[in-house]
């Protein structure tokens, strides 16, 4: 598919034309993964981050962030709720840090959670830009799935989210390097940003087809109060239905143009409706990362506002998941990793 039929995609407007787009995508969805979803338990073990964007909550020039790093016991004792609870795989994220000490408590972290069920949980790995090395050294502790969104791939665009210092062509060298080292690599953006075109996204999906990832998490950009983008979408509420349409064929597009990835539906879209989530698995997403961090930090991890299920402890939301998903005809692939297809084709020397 070429931008100009991307482009017309995701320019559909009509209501008739919405539900073909993604019937479409949901049928191939179901060629490649079938009906079942794959649960990505997130623990969420630290605010404290190095970088500035300027979009997020946890920069580190938010001064009204309260920080927080949970102690080595407290992601044994979450990720072994995961493990209980047949999640199948857990992902570790936490603020960007490079310092020895992040990177060692890291890697010993990983290969006590390996030590759970002898390996029975997939592990992914959120924790931003790193040295080779590094990448390598927590390859072989147990991580085999790295997520390292660029946000955008609009450079020009880029540069008014970051600051100076912070380097896209740094960020695009990683994922490669991560692909090399032999992870599942995955990236994402934001949608529906200021100063964002159609093209953009369209360019997006071509950027995720060009550097062959395995996997895709993107949402919806919501501001955060306490960032100077705060105001850079004047009444939000008014746009919300608009950001998450958007995010939906998003979604959609990125299926039909990626085929055999795995696509996650985001806590973004459910901060958006109370069904986004079981929208995006209809409009072609094939993962869920269910939030199990304990409830006392969770606030502590606000990247956007009004992020849902903050107080909602992980057993309630475990079952609320599953009324929901098999609400619309779908199962959940418990103790499953649910690695993505096209890592598997790709492992089995067929692309």
């Amino acid at each position: 598919m070429i931008l100009k039929d991307i482009i017309k995609l995701l320019s559909l407007k009509e209501k008739s034309d919405l539900e073909a787009l993604y019937a479409a995508a949901y049928a191939e969805k179901i060629k490649h993964s079938g009906k079942k979803v794959f649960f990505r338990g997130l623990i969420e073990f630290s605010n404290i981050c190095a970088k500035d964007c300027f979009y997020c909550g946890i920069r580190k020039s938010n001064k009204n962030t309260g920080r927080y790093f949970l102690k080595m016991e407290e992601i044994i004792d979450v990720a072994n709720f995961a493990y209980e609870q047949q999640y199948g795989s857990v992902v570790l994220q936490s603020g960007e840090r490079e310092d020895d000490e992040f990177v060692k408590f890291v890697e010993k972290v990983l290969r006590e959670i390996k030590k759970i069920g002898n390996g029975a949980l997939g592990i992914t790995l959120s924790v931003g830009e790193q040295t080779e090395d590094v990448y390598k050294k927590w390859f072989d502790a147990g991580a085999h799935r790295y997520l390292l969104r660029v946000e955008t791939s609009n450079r020009e665009l880029y540069r008014k989210l970051h600051p100076a210092d912070h380097s896209f062509d740094r960020r695009v060298e990683c994922l490669n390097i991560l692909r090399k080292l032999g992870y599942q690599v995955g990236t994402g953006v934001m949608i529906g940003l200021p100063g964002q075109t159609i093209e953009d996204l369209a360019n997006d999906i071509l950027f995720f087809k060009e550097t062959g990832v395995h996997m895709i998490g993107m949402g919806p950009f919501i501001p955060h109060h306490q960032t100077p983008l705060a105001d850079s979408i004047p009444e939000f509420d008014k746009v919300k239905d608009y950001q998450l349409e958007l995010g939906l064929k998003m979604i959609a597009v990125t299926r039909l143009v990626l085929k055999n990835v795995n696509i996650a539906s985001t806590t973004a879209l459910q901060a958006l409706s109370e069904t986004g989530r079981e929208l995006g698995l209809k409009a072609g997403a094939n993962i869920i990362m269910p939030n199990i961090t304990e409830t006392k930090y969770r606030k502590g991890y606000q990247i956007y506002d009004n992020k849902p299920s903050l107080n909602e402890n992980a057993e309630t939301t475990m079952k609320s998941l599953e009324m929901k998903i098999h609400s619309i005809g779908e199962e959940i692939g418990y103790n499953q990793w649910g690695d993505s297809p096209k890592f598997k084709e790709e492992k089995d020397g067929f692309s």
